[in-house]
């Protein structure tokens, strides 16, 4: 614990009133939580943006969290990240240009694919979404929104996160044949439109590498560890992870979950180590809370209390490097997000 910068932190926030809101990702360490306004998964703090009225806003998680406040603030907001270096190496996995050119190469018999990207992408990704027609979602609404875009066309290409795409049409039913996970190497020039005529669902082959360290062979070792122990698992996980699980769900579902669990029960989590930290220190004494395996998301580490507390002083010295988007690709992006906003308050 900094008690410098949590001091410096608690003085500017009353300094600045309501002219501030602080967003903070449940990823996020329990020293950076504790000075949010508003805590919660990525759809949770999306819907915030839009009825906020303070002048600045900080987005205490990783840069697309941030693109998306930016893109969906007023004219007159700024937005800023701790670190501009929070990056996240799933977005990073599906680059704008090679999306596009794979969308374009889905689309090119005719066939109308509508994008669909997880929320962890870039604005550009996030923009090619909202010229063709498809839209965003996040782990808590994945169902809903992949339902809607398989209205919307001939078919849905899902990026980049495979394991929820799959995790996804497991939920809904669909035929393994009906899905693909797409080889992108060379931008899918190899792409044989005649076999692809039944394919619903193609699939970015990206991953979270955080999720990814799940197995079930560690869901094994807890159940004999802890006989009669819940699991409950992200859908980033691989399908056979959330097969194995007692349940799955986006990272406020898994908070509801321990919540509703019986007292005294025991709860294993397969997901980042800072909720799963939290929701055992909130609930010690009544349940046990553990990790099925400790997995830190390094670029979520890179908001820390000092580097909050600096650039609140920047903000307040007006020498803060606001998060912007250019406008051709923040008109795009804001209509795939909107969509998503819209469809999920049906």
């Amino acid at each position: 614990m900094n008690s410098q910068a949590y001091t410096d932190i608690s003085r500017l926030r009353a300094q600045f009133g309501d002219r501030l809101t602080i967003f903070g990702h449940h990823y996020m360490s329990s020293e950076v939580i504790r000075h949010a306004d508003f805590a919660g998964d990525s759809l949770e703090l999306s819907r915030k943006v839009p009825g906020l009225t303070s002048d600045y806003i900080v987005f205490c998680g990783v840069s697309f969290m941030a693109e998306s406040a930016a893109i969906l603030a007023s004219s007159r907001q700024k937005v800023f990240i701790p670190d501009t270096a929070a990056s996240c190496v799933m977005s990073d996995m599906a680059p704008h240009v090679p999306v596009q050119t794979v969308l374009e190469r889905l689309r090119a018999g005719g066939r109308k694919i509508i994008p669909l990207a997880y929320v962890n992408t870039s604005a550009a990704v996030k923009a090619i979404c909202g010229r063709f027609g498809g839209s965003v979602c996040t782990s808590a609404n994945a169902s809903t929104m992949l339902s809607w875009a398989l209205k919307q066309g001939d078919g849905v290409l899902f990026l980049p996160d495979r394991n929820l795409a799959m995790n996804t049409a497991n939920a809904l039913g669909m035929a393994e044949d009906q899905r693909m996970i797409l080889d992108i190497r060379g931008e899918a020039r190899e792409l044989d439109q005649a076999s692809l005529s039944r394919v619903q669902l193609f699939i970015w082959p990206g991953l979270c590498v955080i999720h990814h360290r799940f197995k079930t062979q560690q869901i094994v070792r807890a159940r004999a560890k802890s006989p009669g122990a819940l699991v409950v698992v992200h859908p980033e996980c691989s399908p056979e992870v959330v097969a194995a699980a007692d349940a799955s769900g986006s990272t406020s579902f898994i908070i509801d979950y321990v919540r509703k669990a019986p007292t005294g029960a025991t709860i294993y989590i397969g997901t980042e180590c800072n909720l799963v930290e939290r929701l055992a220190g909130q609930y010690k004494g009544d349940k046990t809370i553990l990790a099925l395996v400790e997995s830190a998301c390094v670029n979520m580490a890179k908001i820390t209390e000092p580097k909050l507390a600096k650039l609140l002083f920047d903000i307040d010295a007006g020498r803060a490097n606001e998060v912007t988007v250019p406008p051709d690709v923040a008109a795009p992006a804001r209509d795939a997000l909107t969509r998503m906003l819209e469809v999920c308050c049906r």
